[in-house]
């Protein structure tokens, strides 16, 4: 049964994604495409679980866990999809999506070198501070006739 209502919820998801990104002009195949995939990894992952678990015993320990896992994430997301596309939510919910989205977002470590800090850092940062082009090589003041 569990199964089933996480096979509901990804289906809702990639249904509400693909709203929200229809809504706000961003459809892309590859995204899309790369979407599919991460649901069907989400499947792949509960069968490891399974296997782990008939090798260990019948309890269903490690399947039950990680289908948990992925019910609340599948939840969050379609929380998240509706905001998107304007649903009115609870500002309960709009506030957990909030915590765990500030959660999941990696911060700059002030101990790595700005080289080896998370992807999403170095974008920001130079989304931030674009590079100029006015370097010295190619200033029309420093050139020759």
């Amino acid at each position: 049964m569990l199964i089933a209502l996480l096979l509901v919820l990804v289906s809702i998801d990639w249904a509400t994604g693909w709203a929200s990104a229809w809504v706000r002009g961003e459809l892309r195949s590859r995204t899309g495409f790369v979407g599919i995939m991460r649901k069907v990894a989400i499947f792949a992952v509960v069968a490891i679980a399974h296997l782990i678990d008939g090798v260990l015993g019948e309890l269903h320990i490690f399947r039950d866990a990680v289908v948990f896992f992925y019910l609340a994430n599948e939840l969050l997301s379609v929380i998240e999809n509706m905001g998107k596309i304007g649903v009115p939510m609870p500002g309960f919910l709009r506030n957990a999506v909030q915590i765990f989205e500030s959660k999941s977002n990696p911060a700059e470590n002030s101990q790595l070198t700005s080289d080896a800090q998370p992807e999403p850092i170095k974008l920001e940062k130079e989304s931030e501070h674009p590079e100029s082009d006015d370097s010295p090589e190619t200033s029309d003041s420093n050139r020759t006739a």
